[in-house]
Parts: structure tokens; sequence; C-alpha cells
């Protein structure tokens, strides 16, 4: 590493460059304060060394999480086999309703979450929200009614409101932009481990018997329990950002930004910045995102209903227990698959999710389509249409490298994952008593949203790649080349140190030297 202070200059001596201007700290990221005024080179062997070290410390903890938060997310689909509707007393319509109102307090303290998410340390805010839900999840058992559930599973919503895009927004602060679409992927594919891990979970305490304690309050108060575990060694172990990430040394700090330099998003901004705002609500791609989002997510009512349409195949509980560990190791290898795909230059992301959603739309038509005493066909079809939930995980590592700007980055994403919150919620009161047991006019609407999702992904990418093209043509962009912040020093005196333009906190749209990744 190669350290000077050549950039370090007073106010006299770049008096007379072009577009000169000085800032406060405030306006620039978080990162520019580390390494404004350095030149700071990195070798290809020190950036594998401080990757893999980065990997072994926030990876296991990101996958572990990831993995309770759908664990503990599908236990109401679980709970169906495990009694909790003639338990709680409840109707196929209550039932539903507990699904939807999840998304829906998902959905409304959304922004408020990625708000928090960007004045507060990410790591510290994700942790406490994770202390929380477990406590939450560990209160499921204790309701014997609708009301009750009705409650615990708003609040769930609330706090697990606070985890993906926190993830998200660590992942592009630690990886470069060809890293985060797998390294998403690795941590989103941890729902198909829960699955599975649920799955065996079930089986056993579907063989308790505790008299009025019923076997779905026992997978509560188990995941509960899980959680509240994990949700300490976050307080401990879990990163705010490379700034203050305790497992790297002074020196590996200023590295491991260096690392991301090319990635021209910088680390973050804690000040919250109108313009940016503005410019997001403005940007018609924002809404083109969230219309994926949301069409891309029908598929994921699944999750609540897919131990009901499995038994309905004619599999007892516990045959429709065990096969539900199937549905997890089918999702781990579409997601796998997808984000691998993805992170090659002559495929790319949306070419990659279009991938996925041929054999998930195939296997939506064959469950409709089959002869309903075609058991075995029905239930590989119905595997096959899992693979429509890998283009989703390769979208969210796509969003956090095509968005700069941390204001824009934390707006961009809570309108993200408001559409998937809407997805998610809707499509809850498709899977009608009245439709089953094929399920006709569900899996209609599943293989129609595939289809309208897949024609996004093209269109998203048509769109960047476009825009890219444009801004080859405009030639070099000097706007923010001569950006200084000023530093106050012990004898009274200003020094001003550049700020390279990656660290600036500009959003994609003002840095016309950011490309987008295709």
């Amino acid at each position: 590493m190669d350290t000077s202070s050549a950039s370090e200059h007073s106010a006299k001596h770049h008096a007379d460059e072009a577009h000169v201007s000085t800032v406060k700290n405030a306006q620039v990221d978080t990162a520019a304060q580390l390494v404004a005024g350095s030149a700071v080179r990195l070798t290809p062997e020190e950036a594998l060394r401080l990757r893999r070290k980065i990997d072994l410390h926030i990876m296991p903890l990101m996958c572990t999480m990831y993995l309770i938060q759908f664990l503990d997310k599908t236990t109401l689909g679980e709970a169906a086999v495990l009694g909790i509707i003639p338990g709680a007393h409840l109707t196929e319509t209550q039932f539903n309703w507990l699904g939807t109102i999840f998304y829906l307090s998902y959905l409304v303290f959304q922004y408020p979450q990625n708000l928090a998410l960007q004045r507060f340390p990410v790591g510290r805010w994700v942790t406490i929200n994770i202390f929380l839900w477990a406590v939450i999840l560990l209160c499921h058992a204790a309701c014997s009614s609708f009301g009750g559930l009705f409650t615990v599973r708003f609040l769930l919503g609330v706090c697990e409101g606070a985890v993906t895009p926190g993830f998200m927004i660590v992942t592009s602060m630690f990886y470069t932009r060809e890293e985060q679409t797998r390294r998403v992927g690795y941590w989103f594919l941890m729902n198909g481990v829960a699955v599975i891990f649920l799955g065996f979970i079930s089986f056993g305490v579907l063989h308790t018997h505790t008299g009025a304690f019923l076997p779905w309050q026992w997978l509560m108060v188990i995941t509960g329990t899980i959680t509240l575990v994990v949700s300490v060694l976050f307080w401990f172990f879990f990163p705010d950002s490379p700034t203050t990430a305790w497992f790297l040394t002074p020196e590996e700090r200023i590295l491991a930004i260096e690392r991301i330099r090319e990635n021209q998003t910088g680390v973050e901004n804690k000040h919250f910045k109108w313009d940016q705002f503005w410019e997001t609500i403005k940007d018609p791609r924002t809404w083109l995102f969230a219309l994926f989002a949301g069409t891309s997510n029908v598929v994921n009512s699944l999750t609540n209903q897919r131990q009901l349409i499995v038994a309905q195949f004619g599999f007892n509980d516990i045959q429709t227990t065990l096969l539900g560990c199937v549905d997890g190791v089918v999702e781990i290898v579409s997601i796998f698959v997808g984000v691998t795909l993805a992170s090659q230059k002559h495929v790319g992301r949306a070419f990659s999710g279009v991938l996925m959603y041929v054999p998930a739309i195939l296997g939506a038509i064959l469950v409709s389509a089959l002869p309903y005493s075609d058991t075995v066909g029905l239930l590989f079809s119905y595997w096959l249409s899992i693979f429509a939930i890998a283009p989703f995980s390769i979208f969210l590592g796509w969003i956090g490298a095509i968005t700069s700007g941390h204001t824009r980055r934390i707006t961009t994403n809570a309108i993200v994952l408001c559409g998937y919150a809407i997805g998610n919620a809707v499509s809850q009161f498709m899977w009608k008593a009245e439709y089953q047991p094929r399920n006709h006019i569900p899996w209609a609407v599943i293989t129609a949203c595939n289809f309208a999702a897949g024609v996004m992904l093209i269109l998203i990418r048509f769109w960047l790649a476009s825009e890219n093209k444009k801004r080859d043509a405009e030639g070099y962009d000097d706007t923010y080349d001569s950006v200084y912040i000023a530093e106050e020093q012990a004898d009274g005196s200003t020094l001003e140190k550049k700020v390279d333009k990656a660290f600036l906190d500009l959003t994609d749209k003002q840095n016309r030297e950011f490309r987008y990744i295709l």
C-alpha cells in the first residue's frame, strides 16, 4: 500500500482550477473523511485477502440471520399443518389475513425503517429489531384467538422491515458491484435452508404431546428462542460500516473503502438529502423497479399456502411436512444457479432472471393442467414453480449496484420493498376455499405475473444499456473533479483535502461517470 498526502491543498493552491468547490463533511460520504487527501493503491492480492476476511466475519452472520428471518416468517404456513387453525379457532379467511397483515405492516413501516437505517448505525438498528422480533415471536405461543395472532403478526412485520434493507445497505458497503449479486444470493438462498430446517422442527413437534400446549405453539417457542440468541450475537459482532468495522484494522478500513471505489456509490451518508429523495420519486425507473418487485412476489404467497397445497395432493401431515424439505432444496438450487449465471458477463442479471422464469412458468401451468390423479406429476410441477423465487434475489443484488447516493439508495430500497410487500399481501387472498383443490385461478395469476416480471427484467436491462450508451457518447465529465473538504488544524489554519468523486455521495444521475451493470 502506498499512501501520500499529495492531494492536500490550501484554498490558494487550487483557486484557479475549474469547477473547484469546498464542501462540508455532512455533504460527502462518511468514507471521505478517512480517504480524503490520500492516494491508496490496493494490489489484487491485498484485495482478495481483504474480501476473504470480510466474508469470514459478515457472511456467516447475514446467512444465519436470513435463515432465522425466513424461518420465523414461514412459521405461519408450517403451523397450518400443526393445528393453528382449529387451535386458535380460525376460519380460512382469518388465516389468510394473518399472512396479509404481516406484509401490510411491513409496507407501512418500510420507509420509516429505511430512514432509521440512514440515521442510526445500521448494525445496531438491525439488532434492536431482531431482538424485538424474537420477543414478539415468543408471544405467538400465548395467543389463542384471531385478535391476538393478528396483533403479533402486525408487530412482526414492523420489525422485519429493517432486515432486508439493512442487509442490502451493508452488502453494498463492503462488496464491489460484481460481488454483490452473489453475496445477496448467498444470504437470500438461506430461505431454502430455513424451509428444510423448519421441516425437521415441525416433524419433531408433530410427535410432541403436551396436553393443552399444541405443536404449533412449540414451534413458535423454539424459533423465537433461536432468534433471541442470534440477536445477542448480532449486537456484539455485526458491523455498521467498513469505516468502523471492529474486525478491520485502521489501515484495512481505508483499504476496504478503496476496494469499493470502483462502485462509484460510496459507503453511506447520515444526512437526509431532499434533492436525492425527489430525484428518486420522479424517476420512472424507480416505479418500474417497484412494479417488478410486486409482480414477481405474487408467487411468494406459496410461503403460507405450500403446506395446504401439498396436503391437498393427497399426502398426510407427516408426509407433507417432510416433503416440504424438498421445497427448500429446490429454492437453494434455483437461487444458487440464478446468481451464478447473473455473475457471468455474457448472461447478466436480467437474462439470468428470465432463464429462471422458464421452468417456473412451465411448473405453474402443469400444476393447473395435469390430471388431479397424477400426484407425482403435480408435486414435481409444484417444485418447478419454486424457481420463480430466484429472480427477485438476483434483483435485490442488482438494485444495490445500480443505485448511488445514500438518500436515493434508501428511498429506492424502501419503494422496492413496498412493492414486495404489496405483492405478498394482496396475493394471499387469491387462495380462496372455493378454488380448492385445483386452485386454477391462483396458478393462472402466478403464471401471468411470472411472465410479466420476465418482460420487465428485459425492459430494465434495455433501459440501463441505453443510458450507458448515452453517457459513453457524452465524453468525460469533470464537474466534480475538484471538490475539497476543509479540516481545521491545531494552529487555527484550514487544510483542504481533495475528495474523490466516488465519495461525494452523488446519485447515479448526477455522476455521469457512473455506469449501470447489466
